[in-house]
Parts: structure tokens; C-alpha cells; sequence
């Protein structure tokens, strides 16, 4: 499970622009990092421009899944990340996030902001904190637990049939 990008977007009619981006591109070559990273802003702004306010959407897109959530009040954010990693917890992340933002950063900045010029630096702690969704999520924790949990009881159920 790997999240590669979390940006935060702002949608003015039917177009997107970007407020602020973090991204994780460690596992990609030296020389694709970039161009991996511009497809990413392009694919987060490409979904934002297509999707409603006050809408969730989950969209393939190669090998990835792109999480948007737009609020109603235009402010939107994306999540990019492999297909492995849980939808719910991407979009739990989304909401945190975007309250987050919307609390420090002014609302008369957003239609003219700018990554240099928003000052909003939350993003990269959130991005490397929710590499692990079950250490990040509390649902996930204690789903994680619960499965190990079955996963024993039934290695014990299995071992007392056994002996009879």
C-alpha cells in the first residue's frame, strides 16, 4: 500500500487550480520523478475539473487510484495512490485534511492562491503519516486486529479438531 500525492485544489467553474501538493516519488528513478509528478498534478486537476461539488469519486487511472472529494465549497482534494490501499481511509484523510486547510488558510486566498503562495504546510506530514493506513486509521487498527484475531481462534479451532 503506497499513497503517492495529496493536493489540495480549488474548482472555479470548470476549471482546477492548484492550491498545494505533496508528493511521494522515492520509488520511482531519479530521472521519472518529475515527469511522474507533473502527471499527477495534471491527473488531480483533470479529475477535479470533471467531478461536481459536493462529490466523492474514486477513478483508475493506469495503475492508480485517484481519490477526489470536492466540497460545495469548491475546495477539492485528491489522493493518489496503488490500488491496494483502502478507499475509505483515503477519503477520511481527504476530509481532514481539506478542514484542516480550510481553518489556516483564508477563503479570499483560495480563487487566486498558488503552491508559493499558500501557506498551508501540513500536506507532507499527512502524506508520510498515512503511508500506513492502520497506524494512521483507528478503523483500520482495530480491523487489522480483529483479523489476526480470527486468524488465530481459527489456527486454535483447527488444532482441537485435529487432536480429536
Amino acid at each position: 500500500m503506497k499513497l503517492y500525492s495529496l493536493s489540495v485544489l480549488y474548482k472555479v467553474d470548470s476549471k482546477a487550480v492548484l492550491l498545494k501538493a505533496a508528493y511521494d516519488v522515492s520509488s520511482f528513478s531519479f530521472f521519472q520523478r518529475s515527469s511522474v509528478q507533473e502527471f499527477m498534478t495534471f491527473t488531480s486537476q483533470l479529475i477535479v475539473e470533471r467531478s461536481a461539488k459536493g462529490s466523492r469519486a474514486s477513478v483508475k487511472e493506469q495503475e492508480y487510484l485517484c481519490h477526489v472529494y470536492v466540497r460545495n465549497d469548491s475546495l477539492a482534494g485528491v489522493v493518489i495512490a496503488d490500488s491496494e490501499y483502502p478507499s475509505r481511509v483515503a477519503f477520511t484523510l481527504l476530509e481532514k485534511v481539506l478542514d484542516e486547510f480550510s481553518k489556516q488558510v483564508d477563503r479570499i486566498e483560495w480563487p487566486v492562491g498558488s503552491p508559493d503562495t499558500i501557506q498551508y504546510a501540513g500536506l507532507d506530514g499527512h502524506l508520510s503519516r498515512y503511508q500506513n493506513p492502520r497506524e494512521a486509521d483507528p478503523m483500520s487498527k482495530v480491523q487489522a486486529e480483529l483479523d489476526e484475531t480470527k486468524i488465530i481462534l481459527a489456527r486454535k479451532q483447527n488444532s482441537c479438531c485435529a487432536i480429536m
